[in-house]
């Protein structure tokens, strides 16, 4: 069994009004069970990261990646199942009609764009202490900022 962390790839995909957005994942997954998530997930064999992360957005939304306008941020993470990981996340556009995501069935139970000053609602469902995707949506909107938008 390999000791490498497993690599993944997660997207903040931003609308016209710099809002985030984030899906629910549903109540029956192994990892973080109903809690807020960035699109994203692992990468396959073979798959490099810009790979996984146009194939995740599509996967989980049916949007498809316009544009990556800038890395957020690399995170390591040991999740639920005891396995060590490598998320590396980044801001994007996509195509495709933001009203209407396509939520992969039985994976995501709802979503919600978030302006910066909501991000308190991602602790929802969280085990204190575990403050992840709270930081990724933070770096994300000052990465926003950054760059303009």
């Amino acid at each position: 069994m390999s000791t490498e962390p497993l690599r993944c790839a997660g997207a903040l995909v931003v609308d016209d009004e710099g809002r985030i957005f984030f899906q629910r994942r549903s109540p029956h997954r192994k990892l973080f069970p109903n809690t807020w998530d960035v699109v994203g997930g692992h990468l396959e064999p073979g798959e490099t990261v810009e790979e996984a992360l146009f194939r995740e957005v599509t996967e989980e939304t049916g949007w498809s990646v316009s544009l990556i306008l800038g890395l957020v941020g690399e995170y390591r993470y040991t999740g639920d199942d005891g396995l060590d990981r490598i998320e590396s996340d980044f801001l994007v556009r996509v195509d495709g009609d933001l009203a209407r995501p396509r939520l992969e069935p039985g994976k995501h139970t709802e979503f919600r764009w978030l302006a910066e000053h909501e991000v308190a609602v991602l602790d929802e469902s969280r085990d204190p202490g575990d403050g992840l995707i709270r930081q990724i949506a933070e770096d994300g909107f000052r990465a926003l900022h950054l760059i303009g938008l």
